[in-house]
């Protein structure tokens, strides 16, 4: 059954309000909206299918610090009124750690790692995830960076990946021939902590 126009309009403010945002933009176009709350209105467009699972691509890359906040305690906010899991998918490994229990780490449309949250950040196992961790930026200028005997450098990151092994054998500094043979699959190295790299 179809709802009718008066059962629409109190949805919209309904979900409106839910996700911060005055229901006199409802009939606003996009570019009336500031990217915080052209955000916003996608997650209400997302919650009016009362979902339990949403899949978050990308949902602050576009967005500066204070709108990347407030977007991750909103959701933080519906996940736990509504119960909902969120697929968080992001470059920024910041972001990322703050919201997720799990990470998954993926390196051209492959599984690289996969552990709890805190245990694949402070425990990284796997070359690339330590490449990743390497690149995030340093707050103070003047601290050392982390170097790795298992990265190679940065010239060999042009390299196309294999067309058979593992995508990230050319980058790393642990492969071997083998390693270009076959796709590592991913397995437990620790309780919970999965990676795809027949050296570890």
């Amino acid at each position: 059954m179809n709802a009718s126009k008066l059962e629409t309009d109190e949805l919209v403010e309904r979900l409106m309000s839910e996700v911060g945002l005055s229901p006199r933009y409802a009939g606003s176009f996009p570019s009336e909206l500031s990217g915080g709350q052209q955000q916003r209105v996608s997650i209400a467009r997302a919650l009016a299918l009362d979902p339990e699972f949403i899949v978050c691509d990308e949902v602050v890359s576009a967005l500066d610090l204070s709108y990347q906040s407030q977007i991750i305690n909103l959701l933080e906010r519906l996940q736990r009124e509504r119960g909902l899991s969120y697929l968080f998918i992001s470059h920024d490994l910041a972001v990322v750690r703050h919201i997720s229990n799990r990470i998954a780490v993926m390196y051209m449309g492959r599984f690289m790692e996969l552990a709890d949250a805190d245990e694949l950040i402070d425990h990284p196992a796997h070359p690339y995830t330590k490449l990743l961790l390497r690149s995030v930026p340093v707050p103070d200028p003047g601290a050392s960076r982390l170097r790795s005997a298992e990265i190679r450098p940065d010239g060999a990151a042009l390299s196309p990946a294999p067309q058979a092994g593992c995508p990230f054998a050319d980058r790393c500094g642990m492969a071997e021939d083998a390693c270009r043979e076959s796709v590592p699959a991913l397995r437990e190295i620790a309780p919970g902590h999965f990676a795809a790299c027949r050296r570890l």
